[in-house]
């Protein structure tokens, strides 16, 4: 009986361990100002909270973090590192997109010439958010794709509200971090025209379910400020 008990206190410790691990790590994320969002029909990404930034882990995953944000759009800068990554994939099409990471920005205003069908979807994806306030127009870095892509194009899940640019293909080299500077205000009128609107959340993705890939990657030291 004592082995019984011993034998199934070890089953039940086994399958705790890994729900108390993950909700220390969301707490850490928490804690930092980000939440943990999953994309639907995937499998979530493991995400944990650096000193200074953020650390994933995944095998045929994807999901991201986001935070908000304010201010009005300066220049970004930040660091990153992948250790393992997807292949090549054309991130211009829809599926089969896999990328190691995506840095978004999400500003609170509509592009100039938004029309009433991206709205419209906008209004339905926003249902679906539930109370994650989304963002109405959106720029994307991205760590992935062939190198083959034009050098900024419109997300093809996003009607036209985001636009991507290419920082590193999944060519380049893993195991080194890479610095970053970004002019986001100069970026949103090359996309979007108009004066850009004020800041909302910065968002860290990864995607690999596609691939079945396995992902290791960090990005630290994020920074907002006026562009000198």
């Amino acid at each position: 009986m004592m082995h019984r008990r011993a034998m199934l206190a070890s089953v039940t410790l086994g399958l705790a361990a890994p729900a108390v691990a993950q909700a220390a790590t969301e707490a850490g994320l928490a804690a930092a100002g980000w939440q943990h969002l999953e994309y639907d029909g995937l499998r979530p990404a493991s995400f944990r909270s650096l000193a200074d930034g953020v650390a994933v882990e995944g095998q045929g995953t994807g999901s991201f973090v986001w935070r908000r944000v304010q201010g009005a759009a300066g220049c970004l800068t930040w660091r990153w590192r992948v250790d393992a990554a997807p292949p090549p994939t054309d991130l211009t099409r829809r599926g089969g997109d896999d990328r190691a990471l995506a840095l978004a920005i999400g500003f609170q205003g509509w592009p100039a010439r938004s029309t009433v069908w991206q709205r419209t979807q906008h209004a339905v994806a926003q249902a679906r958010a539930g109370s994650h306030t989304l963002p109405r127009s959106v720029l994307i870095y991205a760590w992935g794709g062939t190198g083959q892509e034009p050098p900024s194009f419109y997300s093809p899940w996003m009607g036209g509200l985001g636009k991507v640019r290419i920082l590193r293909p999944a060519s380049a080299p893993t195991g080194r971090w890479f610095e970053e500077r970004v002019d986001l205000a100069t970026e949103w009128r090359a996309a979007f025209a108009g004066d850009p609107p004020p800041l909302q959340e910065i968002a860290i993705g990864t995607d690999a379910d596609d691939t079945q890939s396995r992902i290791s990657a960090m990005v630290e030291r994020i920074r907002f400020a006026a562009c000198a």
